[in-house]
């Protein structure tokens, strides 16, 4: 039995426990799985506002089953914790099986009223009420992500009040700037180097961009902060990256 203490404690033994999951060892699988149950269970009640029972909710099943597939498609490249990457897995799929039930309830309205034609809600009224409730969803999902970078922000000694005193003030620089965080990223040995010191290696850096030394040295937080966003499982961050720098 793995302790639930050691594992949460020691990142790199469940970085070597997960490995082995992804080589095929259903034994510590169903260990991490039986052991996290507690982290799971959290993680969902933070989505629905409410206590979960593993026993009898459903969105505690598809959080188990979300937490599984974050064990199995986990990479420590990334730069970011297993544990934080599960609970964002967690989390997405528990809104998406939200969302489902919802639309479910939603077509079962609808069905019900063309028995009741005396009775049927305004299609565009039902349209409505799903465009509004998939902006919430969306509004979750961007403020859940916001959370999490406030936090590794933090590993890289970098803020958001910060941040908005240093970003490019012009549209071409942002765009020069998000350009060369891709460039950086794509780099792999740049890339660790980058995980590892939580800085920027300037000089390495100009030799395969196209900006000056200058440049990089007053733009690095901001290009070590979209860095970041593209180290990490932010669909709708990057949703912000898509298009620049291609």
């Amino acid at each position: 039995m793995i302790s639930h203490r050691s594992a949460k404690g020691n990142k790199s033994l469940l970085e070597q426990q997960i490995k082995l999951v992804q080589e095929g060892n259903e034994e510590i699988q169903n260990d991490l799985l039986r052991t996290y149950q507690p982290f799971i269970a959290k993680s969902v009640s933070e989505v629905c506002k409410r206590y979960i029972d593993p026993q009898t909710d459903d969105e505690f099943s598809v959080g188990l089953l979300a937490f599984n597939e974050a064990i199995l498609s986990y990479s420590s490249e990334k730069g970011s914790s297993f544990l934080s990457f599960a609970r964002l897995v967690v989390k997405r799929r528990v809104i998406d099986f939200i969302r489902q039930e919802q639309n479910k309830l939603v077509a079962a309205s609808i069905d019900e009223k063309n028995d009741e034609q005396d009775q049927m809600e305004n299609p565009s009224e039902i349209l409505a009420a799903k465009v509004l409730y998939q902006e919430e969803v969306d509004k979750w999902y961007r403020q859940e992500e916001i959370k999490d970078l406030q936090a590794k922000l933090k590993q890289y000694k970098l803020s958001f009040e910060e941040l908005t005193e240093v970003s490019p003030k012009h549209r071409d620089a942002r765009e020069s700037a998000i350009k060369v965080a891709k460039q950086l990223f794509q780099n792999e040995k740049l890339r660790e180097y980058v995980y590892k010191k939580k800085k920027i290696p300037i000089k390495a850096l100009v030799d395969i961009v196209d900006v000056s030394k200058k440049t990089l040295e007053r733009n690095r937080k901001y290009i070590l902060a979209i860095f970041i966003i593209l180290s990490e499982d932010y669909l709708y961050l990057k949703d912000y990256l898509k298009g620049v720098g291609q």
